[in-house]
């Protein structure tokens, strides 16, 4: 049976996308470790290639050396943080156990001086500290949504933290084999974009450099340095509220937060002399970066506005998990100087005038 051209295309055509729909159905489940892997690749090439002639040109024991580093300074933060969470919850259940037992403390004298509030609440938990039965209610309605919050967390932290593993060792095998990779990138995009492609490629390699180290890299930064100084402090949790100063250090002026809660903190548990430790460990290391070495990471990409960074971070844990932190950020800078590139491009067209334009002749 012989079918004309026509139909031949159409079924050729219909066969190809077919198989496009079937393998993008098998790599579903790891896209996003796919595209995070190939953003640490790309971010973290110059420290491979160093890596490469340190050892001769030994591509699979430097690809290796390159993913134990990456997996060290990425995986191993959270999955230590991972493990305090679990031993939070235990501790928080634990505490409340221990106050549904003796009961709930007198309140400090400072909550009665607080503005417009302070009066009802001191009597409000005054009350609660009396009236045991009416405390054991209060108390069981927030420990049971926040040990389920906490747990869900947990559970979540769990699954990013197995597609952060898998993704680092996706980036193993691109690491090996990057120069064919990219060359592979390069041609794809000159056929799609034509002469083009090499500005789009260098605009795209640019922003996902700036992000990593400007959004990324800092907010790792910040992370380590206030659980560092939480935990020379001496507060509970350190490690956990180094990791929130990491999630808040997405969102602009927010990482102050955490460690000004924890310097007021300290402040009325009487550790005056730690909480101006804190205080000044903040401002001086913690938003440093965000005021100092922030700007000057990112000043090589387009800076993403304030409420792309924000859906990034949001967006981003909503369609991939954890994962998302790192890459909702990277994907929509990468779209925004796209979009930045073309209507410039688009700009260019209406300035200039077409070459058929005839020449207006001067008056004499």
């Amino acid at each position: 049976m012989q079918f004309d051209r026509p139909v031949e295309q159409i079924l050729g055509i219909g066969a190809l996308v077919l198989l496009g729909i079937g393998c993008l159905a098998v790599l579903w489940p790891f896209l996003s470790a796919l595209l995070w892997a190939a953003v640490l690749c790309f971010s973290t090439w110059p420290a491979y290639t160093w890596f490469e002639r340190t050892l001769g040109g030994r591509r699979t024991l430097a690809a290796l050396l390159m993913t134990l580093l990456v997996a060290l300074v990425l995986v191993a933060p959270f999955a230590i943080s991972v493990a305090t969470l679990a031993d939070s919850v235990s501790s928080i259940v634990a505490a409340a156990n221990r106050v549904l037992e003796q009961g709930p403390p007198a309140p400090p004298t400072w909550v009665a001086g607080l503005p417009l509030v302070g009066e009802r609440l001191a009597i409000y938990w005054q009350g609660l500290a009396y009236n045991a039965p009416a405390f054991l209610i209060e108390l069981t309605k927030l420990i049971r949504p926040a040990t389920d919050i906490a747990v869900a967390s947990g559970a979540v932290l769990g699954v990013g933290l197995l597609e952060l593993a898998l993704s680092v060792f996706i980036a193993f095998f691109f690491y090996r084999s990057g120069p064919q990779m990219a060359a592979y990138v390069r041609i794809s995009s000159e056929r799609i974009a034509g002469t083009r492609a090499r500005h789009l490629l260098s605009v795209i390699g640019l922003t996902v450099t700036g992000v990593v180290y400007g959004l990324i890299g800092t907010a790792l930064a910040q992370g380590l340095l206030a659980g560092i100084g939480f935990w020379i402090a001496g507060v509970p949790q350190a490690l956990l509220l180094g990791f929130l100063t990491f999630i808040l250090s997405f969102v602009p002026l927010a990482p102050p937060l955490v460690w000004g809660s924890v310097t007021f903190w300290l402040f009325f548990q009487g550790e005056v002399g730690w909480g101006f430790f804190v205080g000044a460990w903040g401002l001086l290391l913690i938003s440093s970066i965000d005021n100092v070495l922030k700007p000057y990471l990112l000043a090589q990409a387009n800076s993403l506005p304030v409420l792309l960074s924000f859906f990034g971070l949001v967006g981003g844990i909503l369609a991939f998990g954890f994962i998302g932190i790192f890459l909702g950020p990277v994907l929509l800078a990468v779209g925004y100087s796209l979009f930045l590139e073309w209507h410039a491009g688009e700009n260019e067209k209406l300035v200039s005038p077409p070459d058929s334009m005839p020449s207006v002749p001067r008056e004499k």
